[in-house]
C-alpha cells in the first residue's frame, strides 16, 4: 500500500475517549471505513451512530484494517494492545500501518517498532498536543517518530487530525518530543495558576488581565485556552490530571536515564500528585488552580478539601 485513501484503506481506531472520539470522527467524515474498539463501549455510541463499526476485541479489528491508530491511556495499555498475545502485532497482516498516538514511553515505542519490523508491519509513534479543543477542531500538533516512508504513508490521515505535523526522527522520537512538550506545559500551568491567584489577590479583573498579557511575552496556549476556563470555574477535562501525572512520570524517568535533572518538572508533578490524592485525578489539568489558590492557608477562590 503506497497511498492511503478511502477507496483502499479501512481504518481501525482503538481508544474512543475525550480526544479519540473526535480524532476518529474526522477520519470517518473524510469517507473512510472506520472500525473502533474501546474498553467502555458506551463511549463509542456517538461515532457508531455516525457509521463507524464496532469490534468486540482488538484481534478482530487488527485482522480487518489496513491502518490501525491507537489513542489509549497508559504505556501499560499500549504494551498490552501491541505486544500482547491477542494484540495488534500478533494479528495484523504484513504491510499494515500502525500509529500509536498515545503519549507513551519512548523506549516502548522503539520496542514496538522493532517487533513490527520483524513481522512486516509498519509502525509510527505519533503523540499529539492540543487537548480536546485541538482534537475537536482537527488542529492538533502531531509529533512523529519512525521511518520517513511510513510517515509519508500516514500523512493523509494525520492531516485530518492535525495541522502542525512533523517527523522528528527515528522510532521513539515522537514520544521524546512529546516529553519536551509536557515539560514546558507543566511549568506553564504552574505559572498560569500562580499568576491568576496573584491577579485576584491584587483585586484585578482576571479576564482583563488575560486579555492584556495573553498576546505578550507571557502568552501561551494554556493561558489563552485554559485561563478562561479557570476564571469561569470550569475544570472539566480536556486532558485529565491522571494522564498528565503519567506523562510527567515518563519524562522524569527518561530524564534520569539520560542523566539530567528536571527540578521544575519534579515540583509540578508533586503538586499534581497532591491534587490526585485529594480526589481530582479525573478533572482537567487547569484544576491545579484550586490547589495554588489555597497554598497561602486561606480558602482561596475555589480551594480544595484538606
Amino acid at each position: 500500500m503506497t497511498q492511503i485513501s478511502p477507496e483502499n484503506s479501512t481504518i481501525g481506531f482503538v481508544g474512543i475517549g475525550v480526544m479519540g472520539r473526535s480524532m476518529a470522527g474526522h477520519i470517518l467524515d473524510a469517507g473512510y471505513r472506520v472500525h473502533v474498539h474501546t474498553r467502555t463501549p458506551s463511549k463509542a455510541e456517538t461515532i457508531l451512530e455516525k457509521g463507524a463499526l464496532w469490534e468486540g476485541d482488538i484481534a478482530e479489528l487488527a485482522k480487518k484494517c489496513q491502518v490501525i491508530i491507537t489513542m489509549v491511556g497508559y504505556p501499560r495499555d499500549v504494551e498490552q494492545i501491541y505486544l500482547g498475545k491477542d494484540g495488534i502485532l500478533e494479528n495484523a497482516k504484513p504491510g499494515t500501518l500502525v500509529i500509536d498516538m498515545t503519549t507513551s514511553n519512548p523506549a516502548l515505542a522503539g520496542k514496538i517498532h522493532e517487533k513490527a519490523l520483524a513481522v512486516g508491519i509498519k509502525a509510527l509513534d505519533a503523540p499529539v498536543s492540543g487537548g480536546d479543543i485541538g482534537a475537536r477542531n482537527g488542529t492538533l500538533s502531531i509529533m512523529a517518530g519512525g521511518d520517513g516512508e511510513n510517515f509519508d504513508m500516514a500523512l493523509p490521515l494525520l492531516e485530518l487530525m492535525g495541522k502542525n505535523i512533523c517527523l522528528q526522527g527515528c522510532a521513539g522520537s515522537g514520544q521524546h518530543t512529546k516529553m519536551v512538550n509536557q515539560i514546558s506545559v507543566a511549568a506553564g500551568m504552574v505559572g498560569l495558576c500562580e499568576s491568576l491567584t496573584y491577579a485576584r489577590a491584587a483585586g484585578l479583573d482576571p479576564e482583563t488581565v488575560l486579555k492584556n498579557i495573553g498576546t505578550g511575552a507571557a502568552g501561551s496556549w494554556a493561558m489563552n485556552n485554559l485561563g478562561p476556563r479557570i476564571i469561569k470555574g470550569d475544570f472539566a477535562p480536556g486532558f485529565y490530571v491522571k494522564h498528565f501525572i503519567k506523562d510527567m512520570g515518563i519524562a522524569l524517568e527518561s530524564a534520569r536515564e539520560m542523566g539530567i535533572d528536571l527540578p521544575g518538572l519534579a515540583l509540578a508533578k508533586s503538586l499534581y500528585d497532591t491534587l490526585a490524592a485529594s480526589g481530582f485525578e479525573n478533572e482537567g489539568t487547569q484544576v491545579l488552580y484550586k490547589l495554588v489558590a489555597n497554598m497561602d492557608g486561606r480558602s482561596g477562590i475555589y480551594g480544595i478539601p484538606g
